[in-house]
């Protein structure tokens, strides 16, 4: 059967892309390269430099080794994702349920909105000495502390999300019939999701931010006491491996929570525009 003119055509085209190729087209590799290119002139430049104030990747890599060898980096580790853990997710509860509330209430958005503003006002750090008096040097401070750091971008979030669902969905719902539990889980709710999961994103730095902090007020347990020591020892090498454990945690959270929206919220993938 011959081919007509408009198939050729398309077919000529397809193999004219299929054998371009084009660096853009590869942002892992782009990524791979600068990281690539950043470490080297790391290198360079960090062997050149007084090491107690600078140290370099080969440096990092054996003290990372040394560290997970002896256990001691996980163990830290470990303690600092529970008081993460904690504080996080008590926040997401309280954030999304009391979001929810000021969003579709005009009474609770009345009666708590003051006090949201004023606590959000106030810088978090300042209030840490108090906490450590009511709450000791222990897991239960660096939670509140957390708790304090990530619950606001949650909750402001919520409420613009909740606020922002069109009142014509609302009112198709309510054509239905629907019961008003049915309008927040089946309406209001999905329709809040990315806005809450832009919050969580937004929690996910400052969670780890409180968490550091904390732990430099108390010097216990945790990244940050790990920090604290080296820091009086002059152990840059160590310093920076807890560094970099702090910037791959943060990463690794971030991308898990993009993936839990896409999850969530895979309907709003089709409405976005991509360049």
């Amino acid at each position: 059967m011959a081919v007509s003119l408009d198939e050729q055509l398309i077919q000529e085209l397809a193999l004219r892309r299929e054998q371009r190729w084009s660096l853009y087209d590869h942002p892992n590799l782009i990524r791979a390269g600068s990281v690539m290119i950043f470490l080297i002139l790391w290198e360079f430049y960090g062997r050149r430099v007084d090491p107690l104030l600078l140290t370099y990747p080969t440096a990092v890599a054996w003290a990372a080794v040394q560290l997970i060898w002896s256990g001691e980096l996980i163990r830290q580790l470990l303690v600092s994702l529970g008081s993460l853990a904690a504080g996080f997710g008590a926040s997401l509860l309280l954030g999304v349920g009391l979001g929810v509330a000021m969003g579709r209430s005009r009474l609770a958005e009345a009666i708590l909105d003051p006090h949201v503003n004023a606590l959000y006002a106030t810088p978090q750090v300042a209030l840490i000495p108090l906490l450590m008096m009511w709450f000791g040097l222990g897991f239960g401070v660096k939670v509140v502390v957390i708790f304090l750091f990530v619950f606001f971008p949650i909750l402001i979030n919520t409420v613009s999300g909740v606020k922002n669902v069109s009142a014509s969905m609302v009112e198709v719902g309510r054509a239905y019939l629907a019961s008003e539990r049915q309008i927040l889980f089946k309406v209001v709710f999905p329709a809040a999701v990315p806005f809450i999961m832009a919050g969580v994103r937004l929690a996910v730095g400052r969670g780890l931010v409180g968490m550091i902090v904390a732990e430099l007020f108390t010097a216990i347990t945790g990244l940050g006491a790990m920090l604290t020591l080296y820091g009086n020892l002059f152990e840059t090498a160590r310093m920076f491996v807890v560094i970099i454990v702090l910037g791959l945690l943060g990463i690794g959270l971030i991308q898990a929570t993009q993936m839990l929206e896409r999850r969530m919220a895979r309907w709003k993938e089709t409405e976005r525009a991509v360049n």
